[in-house]
């Protein structure tokens, strides 16, 4: 019922619907009602050229204003149904209209459509249901009715056979077209529920793109702290040895720093164009002899010893071998710089299924609640370890050392890592 409003009169459609199907629909829909119109109008005018008494203005008037509300019920059904308690009174009142203007005009064409109208509006209005039977039964009693003031008993009996035929093309018409309109306007609410899923799509796929462009942001952030940042580092403590060395008149001891420095310096190059060219493909074949490597360089840069141990661990994907040589590196750039430590641990070992690694000094310390700002190798490393799912712990107070903890699940991996 609510769908036959909305699609005959208008009363209720979408606010957005599609182009296509709004101005068909709307096209279709008021030419029906202006077919229904211009056929009563066509029968009033026959019946005034062929029955002179209608001409007569006692039964001229109301057989015209009769006419006309019985008319412009049907073009204002939209608004009156929306209160469906109206809806018995409407199918009452047109019936008893449509009965009064066929006695005035008194011709059989202005009888049969009326009433096949109001059939064909029943079942458009109330669909193949109970209520559509009683008002359809209810609107051919009063065509009977009509036919009888109209033509007698004589001729009523085979005109009523007539309209089987009639009540049934009206019935078949109505509910194909229903079913028609109801399928443009699933079509609609489907192309409409696409319109939605297309804008959200753009919207996340705009989403994505930010997140993807602060995502790369970070890593490059990470890339360059983890290359030029503690390359540079690493040089400077170990030209400050050199010249320390110099001073004393240990020029051997300065050479070797010197080249140490001389080999560090073209591996940090060749990490920041690693970085800057965005090639990290670069498997580390072998993550205890770059680890080994590291903390040779740091030993003899500082001359601090460290005490290294490294279990017998799988095969470890690139990303997680790259987070412990950078993590380690980050450590012990810290403890050159800060910590004023005499001696450093590096333990990595397996704990079940759990890569740890531990890095420890016994340093000054530092209050890990409050880390300073600017610390950004602490951050890379945390924002590294987060994303293989893993844990990263400091542990620290001021004259008790610090100690770095950190835990990697080795299986299962994120998606997209190893």
């Amino acid at each position: 019922m609510d769908n036959w409003v909305k699609l005959i009169y208008n009363g209720d459609m979408p606010s957005k619907p599609i182009a296509y199907s709004t101005s068909k629909v709307e096209r279709d829909t008021r030419l029906f009602v202006w077919f229904m119109t211009l056929v009563i109008a066509s029968m009033y005018a026959m019946s005034l050229r062929n029955n002179p008494t209608a001409r007569q203005l006692r039964i001229l008037i109301p057989f015209t204003v009769f006419t006309i509300v019985h008319i412009i019920l049907h073009w204002q059904l939209g608004k009156i149904t929306t209160r469906p308690s109206r809806i018995l009174w409407y199918i009452i009142i047109q019936g008893v209209l449509a009965l009064i203007i066929s006695w005035l005009g008194n011709e059989i064409g202005m009888t049969f459509a009326l009433f096949m109208a109001l059939i064909g509006e029943a079942v458009g209005l109330l669909g193949l249901t109970r209520q559509g039977l009683f008002a359809g039964i209810y609107y051919l009693i009063l065509l009977t009715i009509g036919l009888l003031q109209t033509t007698g008993w004589n001729s009523s009996g085979p005109l009523l056979l007539t309209t089987i035929p009639m009540i049934v093309f009206v019935v078949i018409y109505v509910t194909l077209y229903m079913r028609q309109n109801d399928a443009r306007e699933q079509a609609q609410s489907l192309a409409a529920e696409l319109e939605s899923a297309n804008r959200q799509l753009s919207e996340y796929a705009a989403q994505v793109e930010d997140l993807t462009i602060a995502n790369e942001r970070q890593r490059m952030a990470r890339e360059l702290h983890d290359t030029l940042s503690q390359g540079l580092a690493g040089l400077i403590l170990q030209l400050e040895a050199a010249d320390a060395h110099l001073n004393n008149n240990r020029s051997d001891k300065a050479q070797s720093i010197v080249g140490n420095a001389m080999v560090q310096a073209r591996a940090t190059l060749a990490d920041a164009r690693r970085a800057i060219d965005d090639l990290r493909q670069t498997s580390l074949d072998d993550l205890d002899s770059a680890l080994r490597l590291e903390i040779s360089r740091f030993t003899n840069a500082t001359g601090i010893p460290i005490l290294f141990h490294s279990d017998q661990t799988p095969l470890l994907p690139d990303p997680v071998k790259e987070i412990v040589l950078r993590a380690v590196a980050e450590a012990l750039t810290n403890v050159a710089n800060h910590a004023q430590a005499q001696n450093v641990a590096v333990d990595i070992r397996m704990k079940d299924k759990n890569l740890s690694v531990t890095i420890q000094d016994d340093g000054r310390g530092f209050d890990a609640s409050a880390i300073p700002s600017g610390h950004y190798g602490l951050l890379g490393i945390r924002e590294r370890v987060r994303l293989v799912n893993g844990e990263f712990e400091i542990q620290s107070e001021n004259g008790k050392g610090t100690i770095l903890k950190i835990e990697i699940p080795l299986s299962p991996l994120p998606s997209g890592e190893g």
